[in-house]
């Protein structure tokens, strides 16, 4: 099968490889649809500590099953499924105590150690797979991935009625955590981005408030929750700035490793702030299959270009500069194309 192969640091390449056989207990799916995300970038330029080269890159998939594994009933060849890429060893101490997500040995498909699905086709364990309704489109069910790690930052937030989100940054995730924040019980959501084709993308799936910048935007006392969606020091140090007293701020999106903010621990203290971290996801991939197949987001207009894999360079670049909205590499074209 043909599969683009990380081979180290910065290298990359279109190649044949052998293809997966499944375990007793695995599946093998040729892959419908996977999205770039900015993990992909990270693990090419040897910024994600848990990888292990050569690895295929791909951890957002959608797919149809191909071959079963000689153990396994409820699945057959033809299905549709969505297939979550979190492996753990499930007995370190985070394990074994309902926090596998911090597992010790936490391992990823096309991020750490195990191949992912910028590939013809995939291998992943049963418990991995998820069967998807026959209305969902397959190639937007690449989201669903992204759609779990949203939900379980939101199983973190207080999720109060009547609560006002400001939330930084309108890539996929702070897209996505605008579009849950009214089924939180929001009675508001402002989204900031620098970029007004992105804001141009929140109003596109219903946000209602949009800006370049807090500072036109304020609000009196601050917002009840605060949102970075973009790891970038700046945004995070402002936002931390503009929680209400006894409001809460969250890190959901991924900064540089030596990365430093600075912020009033007084501030933090005296107004009783919380600050909270999410990492990836959390018996929230179910639910994500659930939610998308209910129409939780507005999936079309979030997804801008599909790849062929021969052009993955260019998706590549084109993620690199920001151009386009979601970007998702397709194995079975032959042709890129433009949906949006």
């Amino acid at each position: 099968m043909k599969a683009i192969v990380f081979s180290g640091p910065g290298e990359f390449s279109l190649t044949d490889v052998a293809e997966p056989e499944p375990g007793p207990r695995e599946i093998v799916v040729k892959v419908e649809a996977v999205g770039i995300c900015g993990t992909d970038v990270h693990v090419l330029d040897g910024e994600f500590e848990p990888t292990e080269f050569p690895i295929i890159p791909g951890h957002e998939t959608s797919a149809v099953v191909h071959r079963v594994g000689s153990e396994i009933d409820g699945f057959a060849p033809g299905d549709r499924v969505s297939v979550d890429p979190t492996l753990t060893c499930g007995e370190c101490s985070f394990c074994t105590n309902g926090k596998p997500n911090l597992c010790e040995f936490w391992n990823g498909a096309g991020v750490a150690r195990d191949n992912g699905s910028v590939a013809e086709f995939m291998v992943a364990p049963v418990k991995n797979v998820h069967h998807l309704a026959d209305h969902v489109d397959l190639g937007l069910a690449a989201l669903i991935e992204p759609l779990s790690c949203a939900i379980r930052g939101y199983d973190l937030l207080p999720r109060r009625m009547g609560e006002h989100y400001l939330i930084y940054g309108a890539g996929t995730m702070g897209l996505m955590m605008a579009q849950l924040a009214p089924r939180a019980g929001a009675a508001s959501v402002t989204v900031v981005d620098k970029n007004p084709d992105r804001l141009q993308v929140a109003t596109e799936v219903g946000v209602e408030t949009i800006a370049e910048s807090a500072d036109s935007v304020a609000r009196k006392g601050g917002w009840d929750v605060v949102i970075d969606a973009t790891g970038a020091v700046p945004a995070i140090e402002d936002g931390l700035k503009r929680v209400r007293r006894g409001g809460t701020f969250q890190q959901f999106g991924v900064a540089p490793t030596d990365a430093k903010a600075t912020f009033s621990p007084f501030r933090v203290y005296n107004d009783e702030i919380h600050i909270v971290g999410s990492m990836a996801v959390l018996n929230s991939y179910a639910r994500a299959v659930e939610m998308f197949s209910a129409g939780v987001l507005k999936a079309e207009a979030m997804v801008s270009h599909a790849f062929s894999l021969a052009d993955y360079g260019q998706a590549l670049e084109m993620f690199r500069k920001g151009q386009g909205r979601k970007l998702q590499i397709r194995p079975g074209l032959d042709e890129s194309i433009t949906l949006i």
